[in-house]
């Protein structure tokens, strides 16, 4: 199968993971449900860490003293959200799910809501997947060595500007808008990819790192306002020089591609 084709069908398998929960009758909602999750490292080294979410509203980021604290916000009763964690030679397998059954619209009223912080220690591999809703993760602090985000439609917030130890980065939307935040001090280098059905992707980045982006769309738009052409690619005034280099592979079907450079003080504290 070719690499398009391949996109294409994981698009379309997200849009139709949104379709089964917006269709249909809404559930019957009741009180609204505050509760509170924390899970001890119990030992592990690192940790891969899967966070299932058909709908909502998803925020994650760092600052816990346990491996994860959480809390969750919900009105539906059968909706209690399902945490698993064991620890097999030294690593953890932690999972964050909406529990198993029939899904139907989630309608007006509909309170569905997840803050989850991890330890900004531990090594992990985190993978996210969200089926329709507005997800921030704010994840500079944490010891990233992958990072995988799915959100079918939506609004996504991916911050991990001058993370430490991530290196690899893939972001896949069916619809919406898609914001990944890369300003940040790099010292090692980055590959990151973003493929977008439908919808605007915006890719803020630093100038004082060598930034090289492929960008291509379908039918829509890309603005790059301070970088370069070289060849068919993007890439700023660091590129080549800095020793470190960050490559963006960004792709949509529909939709604008907007890349951000970072603006920079000069001697007096004004922007060039």
């Amino acid at each position: 199968m070719k690499p398009r084709s391949l996109h294409f069908c994981v698009m379309m398998a997200m849009l139709l993971l949104v379709l089964t929960v917006s269709c249909g009758e809404s559930p019957r909602t009741g009180p609204r449900i505050e509760e509170f999750r924390s899970m001890d490292l119990l030992g592990a080294e690192s940790v891969r860490a899967e966070i299932e979410m058909k709908a909502g509203t998803l925020k994650i980021a760092g600052g816990a003293d346990a491996l994860m604290d959480a809390d969750f916000v919900y009105n539906v009763g059968e909706w209690k959200p399902v945490v698993h964690y064991e620890v097999d030679e030294g690593r953890g397998d932690l999972s964050v799910r909406m529990p198993e059954g029939e899904w139907s619209s989630f309608g007006e009223g509909i309170k569905y809501e997840w803050d989850l912080r991890f330890n900004d220690d531990v090594p992990i591999d985190l993978y996210v997947e969200l089926g329709a809703g507005e997800s921030n993760l704010e994840l500079a602090s944490l010891r990233l060595r992958r990072l995988k985000v799915m959100n079918g439609a939506g609004e996504t917030h991916v911050d991990v500007g001058g993370n430490p130890t991530l290196g690899k980065i893939n972001i896949y939307t069916g619809a919406g808008e898609v914001e990944l935040d890369l300003v940040g001090h790099w010292d090692h280098d980055l590959d990151a990819s973003i493929k977008g059905g439908v919808g605007e992707i915006t890719v803020r980045l630093p100038s004082d790192v060598g930034v090289r982006v492929d960008a291509s769309k379908g039918i829509g738009s890309i603005k790059a306002d301070g970088f370069m052409k070289d060849g068919g690619d993007y890439v700023n005034e660091a590129y080549g020089k800095s020793g470190v280099t960050l490559s963006i592979d960004v792709e949509t079907g529909i939709g604008e591609i907007n890349l951000e450079l970072e603006e920079t003080s000069g001697p007096e504290g004004t922007i060039i």
